[in-house]
């Protein structure tokens, strides 16, 4: 499961360059030394992935909760049915059972701290920046904050939220680099790649929560294997 949150970070950042392109765009970056952009380029990445691993820990926190209440298979399966409903309902329905008024207010604020600090020229600059950007509301980190409650551990919560950080990383460097590309039919074939993997990722979480006993992708509940193992002694 924990590679899901790569290739789901990987394959989603094409909609992370949608999001925050604007953001990497406006990076105080000195494009004068090479060596300079490069290193002020991944203490905004670290930013991000500080941001992506604090709310990992804290989901996959929610999700331990869960877990030592008996409820990880029903987890599981809850958060694959979030993910799938989340790509097959229509964006009109969505909307109107969104609670937007905090939302705005959370993306108001965040955007107002991301401003100051881009004017800001300071050494921390960047990783405030990409601190912050990681808070910021985004459909694909939802998704991925889901899938890292399943573990129903803490830390496990927060490696998953790095790693998908991680996918993100290579394209959103691009961008910084490259103001022009993926254009065209690429573009959009990695557009309609999303959805499909998510449903995808969600049908892997529903299978592991129903406990079929295939090994890895859906093994039997630990009380059925301890079961079976007092029955065979």
């Amino acid at each position: 499961m924990l590679a899901s949150a790569f290739i789901l970070g990987l394959l989603g950042s094409l909609h992370c360059v949608g999001m925050c392109g604007p953001i990497a765009f406006m990076l105080p970056v000195d494009h004068s030394s090479a060596l300079k952009k490069i290193i002020q380029i991944s203490i905004y990445h670290l930013g991000r992935l500080l941001a992506y691993g604090i709310i990992g820990l804290l989901f996959g926190f929610i999700g331990k909760g869960l877990y030592l209440f008996g409820y990880q298979q029903q987890l599981s399966i809850g958060i694959g049915i979030a993910m799938i409903l989340f790509i097959i309902v229509p964006k009109k329905i969505k909307n109107n059972y969104t609670v937007s008024g905090p939302i705005y207010r959370l993306i108001s604020k965040i955007k107002s701290a991301l401003g100051k600090s881009i004017k800001s020229k300071t050494s921390d600059t960047f990783l405030t920046i990409g601190f912050l950007n990681g808070f910021l509301p985004c459909g694909l980190v939802y998704m991925a904050v889901f899938a890292a409650m399943a573990p129903g551990n803490s830390l496990s919560g927060g490696l998953y939220m790095v790693l998908f950080g991680l996918g993100t990383i290579p394209l959103m460097t691009t961008v910084i680099y490259f103001t022009q590309f993926l254009k065209g039919s690429a573009r959009q074939h990695i557009q309609k790649l999303i959805p499909v993997f998510v449903v995808i990722i969600g049908l892997l979480f529903v299978m592991r929560g129903l406990g079929l006993g295939i090994p890895y992708l859906s093994p039997a509940p630990s009380s059925e294997v301890m079961t079976h193992t007092i029955n065979c002694h």
